[in-house]
């Protein structure tokens, strides 16, 4: 762990993990999360926690709506949330004194929300809205729609769940859902300048100790291929996806070397070839996904229709070529990782973010560790797991 980092954490007697990263700029970022996710989910309940992470929104027992907004907002600060396969996680950011107001709405959200039926209503018809949305861009489309040509359902389906699901969903199976939000599940994480006794202080006092254990359903890996066509699309929109290890697993950063190397930047081996050698695509980027239980690749393309195949065969003529990477090109692509990495650690929520996901797979000081594990990898290493023998392929085109 780097010395210049201030790093704290530590498991309160009510359950809740605490985490604190120190810094000296009078702003602190915060969030409550939960380790409960769209990976939780069954089939017929698939949405429920996205769900869940609107409604908290809409009133709890000491604010309504307005006044959760209000609190932040009024004081120069900013509220969001966020439901990922594996936690829901409400967060914001304030001015460092008003750190215990920060935390305390947080908190609020996810411990004392009245789920009212009217409100539940309302919402219902904006996650339709939100699912229409997503289906109507082509790149959110294909972004989405190729997980589930890499999981069986439940896990190959969207977070935020399909139409059907969400107009059959009752009150009862949200409290049903909600009854998993248990201190021991449960991580309160803070950036910024502020003190760790006192926010192990307000964690002691506005979490009552509750205990749960919570089954995950574990993804089921698969690869699939699907071409849809529809009427009302200029472009073909094209995603290349494979499996790739989960943040428990072994050689994890040689995913991410393999994705500097083919899609990072303009510099990038795809960018070059298909963008600037070639003139086969404007969008040329990739996305890589990694968690406690899962890893996929994604590499999306936005092309001509008759260019699909063709981009196709690029896509794994260069992947093959890994196999011939060499040692200046591997430090290049190091160095840019470590830049990334540090570049994005100004942002403090991108590094709430990476400390929230690291202590869900096991130990959040191992986002501390990145430049040290990136620096250890092999050419071996990448070679190996850039031996991609299956793969999912997924292209919405004009039609």
């Amino acid at each position: 762990m780097a010395k210049e980092i201030e790093f704290y954490r530590k498991k309160l007697d009510n359950g809740l993990n605490v985490l604190f990263e120190k810094r000296k700029l009078p702003v602190v970022t915060s969030a409550v999360t939960m380790k409960y996710g769209s990976e939780y989910e069954t089939e017929n309940l698939k949405g429920v926690s996205h769900f869940i992470e609107h409604l908290v929104f809409k009133g709890t027992k000491n604010r309504t709506q307005k006044q959760i907004s209000d609190e932040v907002e009024k004081k120069g600060g900013v509220l969001n949330a966020f439901t990922s396969e594996e936690v829901t996680c409400f967060w914001n950011k304030l001015p460092s004194r008003h750190l215990e107001l920060g935390i305390g709405i947080s908190a609020d959200l996810a411990l004392n929300p009245l789920f009212d039926g009217g409100e539940l209503e309302k919402e219902r018809k904006v996650i339709l809205e939100e699912i229409k949305m997503y289906k109507d861009n082509p790149q959110f489309y294909v972004l989405k729609k190729i997980k589930s040509l890499l999981y069986k359902n439940p896990f190959g389906m969207n977070i935020s769940g399909t139409e059907e699901t969400m107009n059959k969903m009752k009150r009862e199976d949200v409290l049903g859902a909600y009854s998993n939000y248990s201190t021991n599940n449960m991580m309160l994480a803070v950036i910024g300048d502020s003190d760790f006794e006192e926010i192990c202080s307000i964690g002691k006092k506005l979490f009552p100790k509750k205990s749960k254990i919570t089954k995950e359903i574990i993804p089921e890996k698969i690869n699939g291929e699907l071409i849809e066509k529809r009427k009302d699309v200029d472009q073909a929109n094209l995603v290349f996806s494979y499996h790739v290890p989960s943040l428990l697993e072994k050689n994890r950063y040689s995913a991410e070397i393999i994705d500097a190397i083919l899609n990072e930047g303009m510099s990038s081996r795809l960018f070059q070839e298909i963008r600037e050698k070639r003139g086969l695509a404007y969008a040329v980027k990739g996305l890589l996904q990694q968690d406690k239980n899962y890893g996929y690749q994604m590499i999306y393309i936005g092309t001509k229709k008759e260019n699909i195949l063709k981009v196709k065969e690029l896509i794994l003529k260069e992947i093959k070529k890994l196999q011939k990477l060499g040692q200046r090109e591997l430090s290049e692509a190091k160095e840019q990782l470590i830049g990334l990495r540090q570049v994005g650690s100004e942002e403090s929520e991108e590094v709430l973010m990476g400390l929230i996901t690291e202590e869900n797979a096991g130990n959040a000081e191992e986002f501390y560790k990145y430049e040290d594990r990136i620096n250890a990898l092999k050419l071996e290493d990448v070679k190996k797991l850039a031996e991609i023998k299956n793969y999912s392929f997924m292209a919405l085109v004009p039609g």
